[in-house]
C-alpha cells in the first residue's frame, strides 16, 4: 500500500509542480525533477510520514523497474529517428558529430581532472580522473526527448539532435569500458584485454542484434491485429520484453556477456519504424500511452538525487571542474564537428547546448565502479553532483537553444521568450 501511495503522490506532485512553475516557462521535465527532489529522502522524506515523500533511498530503488521500462519507451521513441528516409539527409552528419563530441567531452574532462590530480593527489587519483572522463561522454536521452515532445520542436537542430543522442550512448559505452578497464588495471596492476576491448564491443553487437530480432518479430505479429488499441498493447509488451531480456547476463569462459537496454530498445524502434507501414501512427499512440510512466520516471529521478554531495567541498570543487570541462567539450566538440560535416550555422551554434543533460546512462556507468573501492565512491559522488546540476538546468538550456535556433516556435503573445542569440 505504501508503495502505491508513493507512486500516486509522485504523479500528482509532478503534475502540480508544472502548474506552479508555469509562470517561469520551465520545461515540464525540470518541474518533475524538482518535485522529486522535494519528495526525496533528503527533504520531505525525512519527515517519515507514509505517503508524504520517499523516506529512504531504498524505497526509491525498489521502484527501479518503473524507471527501466520508462527508459525503454524513451529509447524506443529515439529509435524511430533512424528512419532510412531521414538518415539519407542527416546520417553522415549525425555519425560525425555523435562520435566527435563524445570524444571531445572525454578528452577535456580527462585533461582538467588530471591537472587537478597534480594538486589533490590521492583525493583524485588518475584512475578516477579517466573514469570520470569516460562517463562525461554520455548524454541523457530522456530529458532531451521530453523537451522536444513538449514544445513540438521541429527543424534542422532537432533533426540531427536525436540521432546524435542515440549514437552518443553507444560511443559512450565503448569509451567507458576501455577507460574503466584501464582504471581497474591501474588499481589491481593487471590488465584484461577481454574486459577492456572485447566485452564492450560484444555488448553493442549483441544488443543491436537482439533489438533487431525483436523488431522483426513485432512487425510480423502486429499484422495479426486490426485494432490500434491491440497494436499499441503489443508494442508496450515488446518494449517491456526487451527491457526484461536486456537484464540477462552470463559468462562464456572468461568473457562476461551482458546487454544494453537502451541499445536493444533503440534498435527495436529502428527496425519497427522501417519495416511497419503504420509505424508512425502507432508509435505516436504509444507515446501518449506512456506519458504517466515518463512523468513518474522523472519524479523518481529527482528523488534519487543525493543532496548530501554538497557537504564535501572537495567533491563540489571536482564536480564543478567536471561540469565545466564536460560542457566545453560537448559544446565545442559539437560545433567543430558539425562545421566539419557541413551543417547549417544554427546547428553549429546551438546543437552543443542541447547535449548537456546527463542522468540515467551516466548513473548506470557510475554504479559499475564499485570494484575500485573507495575511489568508486568518490566517482559516484562526483557523477551525482553533476547529474543534479545538469538535470535541473539542462532541459531549460535545451529549450532555450531550440527556441533560439527556430526549432521551437514561441506562442503568439508570449512576451517571455528567451533568446540565446
Amino acid at each position: 500500500m505504501i508503495m502505491l501511495l508513493c507512486i500516486s503522490v509522485a504523479l500528482v506532485a509532478g503534475l502540480m509542480m508544472t502548474r506552479l512553475f508555469k509562470r517561469f516557462h520551465l520545461p515540464d521535465v525540470t518541474s518533475y525533477l524538482l518535485a522529486g527532489v522535494l519528495l526525496g529522502p533528503c527533504l520531505l522524506g525525512r519527515l517519515g510520514v507514509p505517503g508524504v515523500g520517499f523516506n529512504s533511498f531504498e524505497l526509491v530503488d525498489s521502484l527501479q523497474p518503473i524507471c527501466d521500462v520508462a527508459l525503454g519507451f524513451i529509447a524506443f521513441a529515439i529509435g524511430s529517428e533512424f528512419r532510412l528516409s531521414a538518415l539519407r539527409t542527416t546520417g553522415r552528419a549525425a555519425v560525425i558529430v555523435g562520435v566527435f563530441q563524445a570524444l571531445a567531452a572525454t578528452i577535456l574532462v580527462d585533461a582538467a581532472l588530471l591537472v587537478l590530480h597534480i594538486f589533490l593527489g590521492d583525493k583524485l587519483p588518475v584512475s578516477a580522473a579517466i573514469t570520470l572522463g569516460a562517463i562525461a561522454a554520455a548524454t541523457a536521452p530522456a530529458a532531451t526527448l521530453m523537451v522536444v515532445r513538449q514544445y513540438k520542436a521541429k527543424g534542422p537542430v532537432t533533426d540531427i539532435l536525436l540521432p546524435v543522442v542515440a549514437l552518443d550512448d553507444a560511443v559512450g559505452l565503448v569509451i567507458f569500458a576501455i577507460s574503466f578497464g584501464a582504471a581497474q588495471a591501474m588499481e589491481t596492476s593487471s590488465a584484461n584485454l577481454a574486459s577492456i576491448i572485447f566485452e564492450p564491443l560484444l555488448e553493442i553487437v549483441i544488443s543491436l542484434a537482439l533489438g533487431a530480432l525483436l523488431g522483426w518479430v513485432l512487425t510480423f505479429m502486429e499484422r495479426w491485429f486490426m485494432s490500434n488499441r491491440n497494436r499499441v498493447a503489443m508494442i508496450a509488451g515488446f518494449i517491456i520484453l526487451a527491457v526484461a531480456m536486456s537484464m540477462l547476463s552470463f559468462e562464456i569462459g572468461s568473457v562476461h556477456v551482458k546487454f544494453s537496454s537502451l541499445l536493444v530498445c533503440m534498435m527495436l524502434g529502428t527496425v519497427f519504424c522501417n519495416t511497419c507501414e503504420s509505424s508512425e501512427d502507432l508509435m505516436g499512440r504509444a507515446d501518449k500511452w506512456s506519458a504517466p510512466l515518463l512523468t513518474l520516471f522523472f519524479v523518481l529521478s529527482g528523488a534519487e538525487l543525493h543532496l548530501d554531495v554538497f557537504t564535501d567541498l572537495a567533491i563540489v570543487g571536482i564536480g564543478l571542474a567536471y561540469i565545466l570541462s564536460r560542457s566545453l567539450g560537448k559544446y565545442f566538440g559539437a560545433m567543430f564537428s558539425s562545421k566539419l560535416a557541413g551543417c547549417s550555422p544554427e546547428i553549429q551554434k546551438y546543437l552543443g547546448i542541447t547535449l548537456l543533460p546527463q542522468a540515467g546512462v551516466a548513473l548506470g556507468m557510475a554504479s559499475q565502479v564499485g570494484a575500485l573501492g573507495e575511489i568508486g565512491s568518490t566517482i559516484r559522488s562526483i557523477v551525482l553532483f553533476g547529474v543534479l546540476v545538469y538535470e535541473l538546468i539542462g532541459p531549460t538550456l535545451t529549450k532555450m537553444a531550440l527556441t533560439a535556433a527556430g526549432d521551437i516556435k514561441p506562442k503568439t503573445g508570449n512576451a517571455a521568450t528567451v533568446s540565446l542569440k
